[in-house]
């Protein structure tokens, strides 16, 4: 690869340790690199972790977002535009990471980014199969992430808690029960 790219081995070799760490690449015994395919126990992790940082964060973060929503309201409108799923999966994290930002709990920020390369993982291919599905996954996004923003708008820390509870819940029917296809 280094060869290809005309670089030396180092930097390539740390890129690769980087995309180990960030969970989208695995090495095999005799030390090549593939892209790590998420299994259903992947999902499930992922998906619990979610739930456990995302509603105490939204719970944190509503105090600020009811007197300014006016990111999240930018993340829609780009959302609004998306021309792939593949942007909106980006957005779509953009959206939950701006209400983990707005929680002024760094710590959960910061979990929340360590994981961010799975998820966008994790995330796209939910996306990916939602819209094989149903080819709804732009349009229930933005209805979704709209009663979001009214309800922090509007609601109390607990209702926002809930809501974003809800929301990521509503993925559970997404989540692979066998093999995880590309």
């Amino acid at each position: 690869m280094a060869e290809r790219f005309g670089v030396s081995r180092v930097p390539v070799r740390e890129a690769l340790f980087t995309l180990e760490r960030e969970g989208l690449l695995e090495f095999s015994a005799t030390g090549r690199a593939f892209v790590k395919e998420l299994t259903p126990q992947d999902f499930a992790e992922l998906y619990a972790v979610r739930l456990a940082l995302e509603p105490v964060a939204a719970r944190l973060a509503a105090p600020s977002l009811k007197t300014d929503s006016s990111k999240l309201e930018k993340n829609l409108a780009a959302m609004s535009r998306a021309k792939s799923i593949h942007q909106v999966t980006r957005l779509d994290l953009d959206f939950h990471e701006l209400i983990l930002a707005a929680s002024g709990n760094t710590r959960l920020l910061k979990l929340w980014r360590i994981l961010r390369c799975e998820l966008e993982l994790w995330l796209g291919r939910l996306h990916r199969s939602h819209q094989i599905q149903t080819e709804q996954t732009l349009n229930e996004t933005l209805e979704n992430h709209a009663a979001i923003i009214q309800c922090f708008r509007s609601q109390s820390p607990a209702e926002c808690e809930r809501v974003i509870h809800k929301h990521i819940q509503g993925w559970r029917e997404w989540l692979p029960t066998g093999e995880v296809q590309p």
